[in-house]
């Protein structure tokens, strides 16, 4: 099956699927941003070593407009916080209407981890009236590049991102993944406006996925057009997929931004159902 490399592609790739839980406790928040303070948050982290469990959350709006979804992720990761997400961001794509929530979490063992994945699909499940849930998934750095030499791909609200989900023939992943790997060595240095780059592969499910920070659109457009992958990279990675589907992203919030601009109000009951915002609360939250 010939991958396809469409920019402005609806979906990135399927990752995988697990059950929900039951419904739990809700906290809405009012969340009001700032521009101008925004610039002078800190940033979002993905780290180049297995030090932290990564996620990612891919939904489709349901509306035109994409106001309510992004205002119940910002919720939702104010919500994180308390099961221990240490960073937190969510990106809009430019030519569609997806949008992607990251998280990095205290590392916990297995067991652990698959009630905090639960826990997190539940309360992203509430938000079925909002977004459609098309992807999400643990998933690990193998390799990482960034242009100041830090071990981690960091960006704040308003940055470009480039994501790319890709598919094994088979479910070896170790000749896709070490393609990967030699695409980010051998070409990021050379991408004028990069800042950083990182390979994952899924815990779940033969996935690997590459993640680029650029310092703008226009540098992350020039590369994509100057790169012409149609004859460089895509030959070089076709053998070893059967899917493969990228899209270029906006930060629009990182979970730092709260700090300085948020005004937060609790509701004095508890709610059940559908909301503005998902809800994590629970047993669950003992788990940090």
């Amino acid at each position: 099956m010939e991958p396809s490399f469409d920019v402005g592609s609806e979906r990135i790739t399927d990752v995988f699927i697990g059950q929900s839980t039951p419904e739990r406790s809700r906290v809405s928040f009012n969340l009001q941003l700032d521009a101008e303070e925004k610039k002078e948050t800190m940033p979002c982290f993905v780290p180049f070593n297995k030090s932290l469990d990564l996620t990612f959350f891919v939904l489709r709006s349901v509306s035109v407009l994409d106001d309510e979804i992004i205002h119940a992720m910002k919720c939702f990761s104010f919500q994180a916080e308390d099961l221990g997400c240490l960073h937190s961001s969510v990106m809009k794509s430019v030519h569609g209407n997806l949008v992607v929530w990251y998280g990095a979490w205290i590392k916990r063992s297995e067991e652990n981890r698959r009630i905090l994945y639960n826990t997190l699909l539940s309360a992203i499940q509430d938000l079925s009236h909002l977004g459609i849930l098309l992807q999400h998934g643990f998933y690990d750095v193998y390799a990482g590049e960034s242009n100041d030499g830090q071990p981690h791909a960091r960006f704040s609200s308003g940055d470009a991102v480039l994501l790319c989900g890709m598919v094994p023939v088979s479910n070896d992943t170790s000749e896709l993944s070490y393609a990967c790997m030699a695409i980010l060595r051998s070409g990021f240095r050379k991408a004028e406006g990069s800042v950083a780059g990182a390979c994952l592969q899924c815990r779940d499910r033969p996935m690997v996925a590459m993640l680029h920070v650029w310092k703008s659109l226009q540098a992350c457009y020039s590369w994509l057009i100057a790169s012409d992958y149609r004859k460089t990279i895509r030959p070089y990675i076709s053998s070893f997929i059967n899917d493969a589907q990228f899209d270029v992203f906006r930060v629009i919030y990182v979970s730092s931004d709260d700090f300085l601009s948020c005004q937060i109000s609790h509701k004095a009951n508890a709610m059940r159902g559908k909301g503005e915002c998902g809800h994590i609360d629970g047993p669950e939250k003992k788990l940090c």
